[in-house]
């Protein structure tokens, strides 16, 4: 009798992602349910939640960053330091904190609210629409970035007079948002997020 033949050891299995979810809104801007954010951007993006941050340093310079290749809309695109989507039941400034750790791997002062109304929609080259009601926050950090790669491919400290002046000279080189939430802020104030006491 000739010995059983030994099994392969079972591969093990990858835990399944968990699955972020964006909340939806309808179109007074009110939360209308929720939608996972893997099939929220395409060519007729519903209406819902989002979240832009401008990131200072103690020299009151601004983080721009340039998204990653992999990005499904705006990919290598320049913008403001980052954005994102709080997850349904989430405050905003927790959102902003938890996105910043984990894009950028910084740990940012206090957030700031500067622009709550903001909203837009925008339509990428390659036809995925953005369509956000996206409030606008500013917060300091200490030290450099380290970007996940998926994320962000590059990442400069630029003075905020220059940022609103290549906004304003070359909006095709930066993202729609950026473009839009800079000249409000700029009208607002010539330097929103440069830390009080500068």
């Amino acid at each position: 009798m000739s010995a059983p033949t030994p099994r392969p050891a079972a591969e093990p299995t990858k835990p399944a992602e968990p699955v972020e979810y964006v909340v939806l809104l309808d179109a007074d801007g009110r939360p209308a349910g929720r939608a996972a954010k893997s099939e929220v951007h395409h060519r007729d993006t519903p209406l819902h939640l989002a979240f832009s941050c401008y990131i200072f340093d103690r020299a009151g310079r601004l983080l721009v960053t340039r998204r990653a290749l992999g990005k499904a809309a705006w990919p290598g695109v320049w913008t403001n330091s980052c954005c994102g989507h709080p997850a349904p039941g989430e405050a905003q400034p927790d959102a902003v904190r938890r996105r910043v750790a984990q894009e950028l791997g910084l740990v940012i002062g206090e957030v700031r609210e500067l622009l709550p109304d903001f909203a837009y929609r925008a339509v990428d080259a390659s036809g995925v629409v953005e369509n956000e009601v996206c409030p606008v926050f500013a917060a300091s950090a200490e030290g450099d970035p380290r970007p996940d790669p998926g994320e962000v491919m590059d990442w400069r400290w630029v003075r905020w007079p220059d940022f609103v002046a290549l906004a304003a000279s070359a909006p095709w080189a930066l993202s729609p948002w950026a473009v839009l939430q800079t000249e409000r802020l700029r009208v607002m104030s010539p330097d929103p997020g440069v830390p009080t006491g500068r």
